[in-house]
């Protein structure tokens, strides 16, 4: 307890200093007003309404599509440099399917079957599964993240926070932006906006973006011959909008094909089979699983109206349908033989609806809404072991139907001009059904995938069934607001993410007198989340600091998983998907902007205590707790970000130089810690230059990314010997490590980018 008192007690000291600086501006005790707004507030909309960053009793980060262009941002990846207690990357061996963890909270396993713990939305819309999530940034107006629990204020119920992607509205005038963008790795990107109202009075508006976005391999597949780490992306996106007195409508619809090559993982020991060498540059792979061709489509339509009959009253409807396809070729032992070579398809569909109320009268102000969510997730894989006459294959056909709906409300009374009282709560139903097949094949691949091999046995599982899950999560703070600059809140929230089954589970292991279904399902799991804020702004507004501490009690943590088994006397692998028991997550928040002059000091730092109190395994057939040596995987407990910003005077324009750094302590990529996985301390250096002509018609910025060139994994995949209770990886008497699934030894990894430095021009007309 002592290595966590030292940051909260840091923190409640500033808590009280900052009161006491705020009480001479109390005794002005200025009337109830709309929150005031300088040059460096950013408006958001985390509770349905507009209000500024220190205004909003959230644990929220926004940035607008200015600042992230200013920094030189490509995907939304990029924020988790920026915003405390947040990870943010693309999953294991994949470009474009994202993992993501707020405040410990998250799930990295892109399979049917498994929800996200952080919610990503785009333009209100929230998608369902975790593939075509990596957005890249272009078109946008801001993008919030918001941290803890969410669900009494819009969409799906997210149990650990929300990234929330927020598109530009059109302009009420004709307007033409072209970016074009080329640096290291022959990176070459261009994209081009367009509006215009179809009416003298702007009643009408129709636009739209196209981005071309492309960059040559950080490394080489030595084996296809194929650049690795490259990027080749395909992406639209139109929408029309009627603005009237009392009514907006905005139809969107967006398109994204990603043709990048698959992403080769980088080997970690010598091949145990072929002798495959661990290669001097993690960018470079021996992978040659290259059927099917990696190639994933995304699109969807959504249709937002908006209606504001009386003042005081707003009525919102949000429908949108959305539908992505994955075909990869995913080489887990990254070597030129057939051993645990996965080829995978991902096919997912969500239609959804949401309606809402919004009601602002006086010291009152309330939503209630009802969303609707129809989703159905399709994984097929093969598992190839090894390549003889009698090759084996394991395949996976897994389809989950998820059908919710959930009521919810949130309300907030203004006692006094200084204090709110805000509650809230959500009823969520959730419906599971999920239809999974494993069958064997001997002699080659499964038909699927264009295999030829032969069943063999019969289906180790072959299971059928639903689960229905049903939660209320209430939420409720009390804000104070002395004055306009300053805001301190306490709020309780709870979180709740549905059960459901283990795709890759084998019924037939099902222990006597258990079902199928029994066997392969995991229940809900739940967080409480306190947690107590200050946001102010000091020194005539020159500073921006915003506090947030919080606990997390986190239970009934889903824990997905595969581990080498045998089924039917044959070697294969079996998921191990468990409701662990619970976890304790605490810790500090804290963001800063000051303005001194010409100068501009930014900064983020969060510390987070996570650890497993409970985490119940099985250890030859006996539960056992071996929490003592588990950690929570994708959270380390420290990181930050410090930048500065100098604004160069110059006879035309402005001209701004930023240099800036960030920094993350040791993460552990799995529950289990590995070595070889596992990333030690490390700090990223980037740095800008960037000129602004007068009234913005056009920039020109030349951006530096990862200036020391740092190398820093990602995520990996492990399949050797270990101790089933310490995790400590077992030896051979000659000193080598242990397969447990294929010949070679899977221990691979996936690493962060390298240096690259770009140049792009903005032009505005």
């Amino acid at each position: 307890m002592a290595h966590t008192a030292s940051p909260i007690c840091a923190f409640l000291l500033s808590t009280v200093a900052l009161g006491v600086l705020s009480m001479p501006a109390m005794a002005q005790d200025a009337p109830k007003s709309a929150p005031s707004v300088g040059n460096d507030d950013i408006i958001v909309t985390a509770r349905r309404r507009n209000e500024t960053l220190t205004s909003v009793p959230i644990a929220i980060s926004a940035f607008t599509g200015d600042q992230l262009a200013a920094k030189g941002a490509m995907d939304i990846t990029d924020l988790a440099d920026e915003v405390p207690n947040v990870t943010l990357e693309p999953s294991r061996g994949t470009n474009s399917t994202l993992s993501a963890f707020i405040r410990g909270v998250g799930q990295q396993d892109p399979v049917s079957g498994f929800e996200q713990g952080v919610g990503i939305y785009l333009d209100d819309i929230y998608l369902n599964r975790p593939q075509a999530a990596v957005l890249d940034i272009y078109d946008v107006e801001r993008v919030e993240v918001l941290r803890g629990p969410q669900g009494t204020l819009y969409g799906r119920n997210t149990i650990g926070g929300a990234i929330k992607y927020v598109t530009k509205k059109l302009d009420d005038k004709a307007h033409v932006q072209l970016r074009g963008t080329y640096g290291s790795y022959n990176q070459a990107d261009g994209v081009i906006t367009a509006s215009t109202p179809l009416d003298k009075n702007g009643l009408v508006r129709v636009g739209g973006s196209f981005a071309r976005l492309t960059r040559g391999g950080f490394g080489k597949d030595l084996t296809t011959g194929q650049d690795n780490y490259n990027k080749d992306i395909i992406a639209g996106r139109g929408t029309i909008e009627v603005h009237g007195d009392k009514i907006f409508a905005r139809m969107t619809g967006d398109y994204t094909h990603d043709m990048s090559n698959p992403r080769g993982g980088h080997r970690e020991i010598p091949g145990q089979l072929t002798g495959a060498p661990v290669l001097p540059n993690v960018f470079d792979t021996l992978a040659g699983l290259t059927s099917p061709k990696q190639d994933v489509k995304a699109w969807g339509w959504s249709l937002f109206l908006e209606a504001k009959p009386v003042d005081g009253l707003t009525l919102r409807s949000i429908t949108a349908y959305r539908k992505d396809d994955s075909a990869s070729p995913i080489d887990f032992d990254a070597t030129a033989s057939q051993d645990v070579d996965v080829p995978a398809y991902y096919r997912n569909r969500q239609l959804s609806q949401e309606l809402q109320v919004l009601v602002s009268k006086g010291r009152f102000n309330g939503m209630a809404g009802f969303y609707y969510l129809n989703a159905t997730a399709l994984t097929q894989f093969d598992v190839r072991l090894f390549t003889t006459v009698s090759g084996l294959t394991a395949y996976t056909d897994a389809k989950i139907v998820t059908d919710t709906m959930a009521g919810f409300a949130n309300l907030t009374y203004d006692v006094t001009d200084h204090i709110s009282l805000e509650a809230g709560g959500r009823y969520t139903w959730d419906k599971r059904g999920a239809t999974i097949l494993r069958q064997n094949y001997l002699g080659g691949g499964s038909p699927t995938f264009g295999g030829a091999g032969i069943p063999f046995g019969a289906p180790s599982t072959n299971f059928f069934g639903n689960a229905t899950y049903t939660k209320f999560t209430p939420r409720a703070s009390i804000n104070w607001r002395p004055n306009t600059d300053n805001t301190i809140y306490v709020s309780y929230s709870q979180g709740f993410k549905g059960g459901g089954f283990d795709p890759r589970g084998v019924g037939v292991n099902a222990p006597p007198g258990e079902t199928q279904g029994e066997f392969l399902s995991f229940r809900p799991e739940k967080v409480n989340n306190y947690e107590v804020g200050v946001k102010t702004r000091l020194l005539d507004r020159k500073l921006a600091l915003n506090l947030a501490a919080f606990r997390m009690d986190y239970t009934d943590v889903q824990i997905p998983g595969s581990v080498a088994c045998t089924v039917s006397g044959l070697p294969s692998f079996c998921g191990v998907v468990s409701n662990a028991g619970k976890a304790r997550m605490q810790g500090v928040e804290a963001e800063g902007h000051f303005k001194l002059g010409l100068l501009t000091l930014n900064g983020s730092l969060g510390y987070i205590d996570a650890k497993y109190l409970k985490y119940i395994t099985l250890i030859n057939n006996a539960p056992t707790d071996v929490a003592a040596y588990r950690k929570v995987q994708n959270t380390p407990a420290w990181n930050g970000n410090a930048s500065a910003t100098l604004a160069l005077p110059v006879p035309k324009g402005s001209l701004d130089l930023t240099g800036g750094m960030s920094w993350k302590s040791t993460t552990y990529q799995f529950e289990i810690p590995n070595p070889y996985l596992d990333q030690r301390a490390y700090a990223l250096f980037d740095a800008s230059l960037v000129y602004r002509a007068p009234g913005g018609r056009w920039t020109v910025g030349v951006y530096g990314k990862n200036l020391a060139d740092k190398r820093y994994k990602t995520s990996g995949y492990t399949y050797v010997a270990a101790n089933a209770t310490t995790g400590a990886l077992t030896y051979t008497p000659q000193g080598t490590l242990i397969p447990t699934l294929g010949k070679e030894g899977v221990l691979t990894t996936y690493w962060g980018n390298p240096r690259q430095v770009f140049g792009t021009v903005t032009m505005s007309f």
